[in-house]
């Protein structure tokens, strides 16, 4: 049995296929209560790490915990573990509806739980559509739709915000970061790095099949110091008044601007004022998560001497620019040449050669727009909009009591929502 925490821990986990080491000695955790990220790039072993986690790889070494036991111990893993790794596990000619009934009475669920869970993912107006005819994003929400029939305690999603609309990825970041606060577990593996900066709490990074960090996101942001990026009209002398200031980290960059490490933009516009310099630009460069993954994961398929995307160039200390001097007073103009003059030395002038014309070729008249006709007109599948609701968990039932019987529909319910009928309406599965 399992102690219920919703905690995953990877302990040393090891795949090897043949003479390919796909995991090395890989260890983290995946604490309740947040969203933890699983990031790295092509090749470094996330969707095995997950295989191995549930149960569909066998490690060569270690071992991946669920609630304190592996994956197969879990006895009715539906109920405990929500998982998407492929959203392409539908029979196409099955309506959403009924493939969502085949997978509630395997875990053990009533099949209106089908119509609680098409509500939450906005299929509610599809169920009776054929999961064949669907679009990516309409897949990936079915796919998480089926993840969330048994209401689990944890969620394992790889790249769930794949093929999903600007609208659908704001409501998948609201909704995960929903289930995570109401002391869930959600660990999820994606490439798009600036979305999962808005989602997660946790990240686990990963290069070559080992961990390369683990912990806090903003405890990985901390670790990084913030520059100033300034373009004054003096460079030397805010240099000058900047190291009076006690601020000697300043970068000369190759577009001509200072790198200014260790301090604000208020403090660098301060010292710029004093010192009388102008200033035509200035930034505070923000650590991101892109420019910290590149740097943890950088190289894994590098060829050798080319600098890396996101990688930047090493620093260079300030340098001076040298500036002639400038003449003051009259000076007499230096004489302007007119009429014939002889060409260079070593030089033959050439005859001027006209270049042929082109005939003119007169562009065609643009076409006149054509309504489309009536009959090619269509409605496609009109998407729900979506409710920003919370996670709410289905309630308790009393000890002894069929959890099932005589209640209304619990579980991931939004205001307003279509209750449809009981077990055993709709089309057949």
């Amino acid at each position: 049995m399992h102690d219920g925490s919703g905690r995953i821990v990877v302990e040393q986990l090891t795949k090897q296929f043949g003479q390919i080491t796909a995991v090395q000695n890989l260890s983290f955790t995946v604490e309740p209560g947040s969203v933890t990220g699983f990031l790295g790039p092509n090749g470094a072993g996330k969707t095995t790490t997950l295989r191995m986690l549930l149960g569909l790889v066998t490690p060569t070494s270690g071992r991946g915990l669920i609630n304190g036991t592996t994956f197969q111990q879990l006895g009715n893993p539906g109920r405990v573990v929500g998982a998407v790794l492929e959203a392409q596990g539908f029979h196409p000619k099955r309506t959403a509806r009924n493939h969502l009934r085949v997978y509630a009475s395997a875990i053990g669920v009533p099949d209106q739980r089908a119509d609680q869970v098409l509500d939450l993912v906005g299929l509610g107006a599809a169920g009776d559509r054929r999961a064949g005819g669907f679009s990516l994003g309409m897949k990936q929400r079915l796919a998480l739709a089926t993840a969330l029939l048994g209401d689990p305690q944890i969620l394992v999603l790889d790249e769930p915000a794949n093929g999903l609309d600007p609208e659908g990825i704001a409501w998948l970041r609201t909704f995960l970061q929903s289930f995570a606060r109401s002391g869930r577990t959600v660990l999820i593996s994606s490439h798009l790095l600036a979305e999962v900066e808005q989602t997660v709490d946790q990240v686990v990074i990963v290069s070559r099949g080992q961990t390369m960090y683990y912990g806090a996101l903003d405890q990985l942001r901390k670790s990084q110091q913030s520059r100033v990026l300034v373009q004054p009209s003096d460079g030397a002398a805010l240099v000058a008044a900047l190291r009076e200031d006690g601020v000697t980290a300043v970068e000369q960059l190759q577009d001509g601007r200072l790198a200014v490490t260790g301090v604000d933009s208020k403090q660098v516009a301060d010292v710029a004022l004093k010192a009388s310099v102008s200033i035509y630009g200035i930034q505070e460069e923000k650590v991101d998560l892109e420019r910290l993954f590149f740097q943890l994961t950088s190289g894994q398929y590098a060829a050798p001497g080319v600098q890396q995307y996101g990688q930047q160039p090493p620093p260079q200390p300030y340098q001076q620019q040298y500036a002639p001097p400038q003449q003051t007073g009259y000076h007499v103009p230096p004489p302007q040449q007119s009429g014939y003059y002889a060409p260079p030395s070593g030089g033959v002038p050439q005859p001027y050669q006209q270049q042929p014309q082109q005939p003119y070729q007169q562009q065609q008249p643009p076409q006149p727009y054509q309504q489309p006709s009536p009959y090619q007109q269509h409605q496609g599948y009109q998407q729900q909009p979506y409710q920003q609701s919370g996670y709410q968990p289905p309630q308790t039932p009393p000890a002894g009591q069929d959890p099932y019987q005589g209640q209304q529909d619990q579980g991931y319910q939004q205001p307003g929502q279509d209750q449809r009928g009981q077990s055993g309406q709709g089309d057949n599965a």
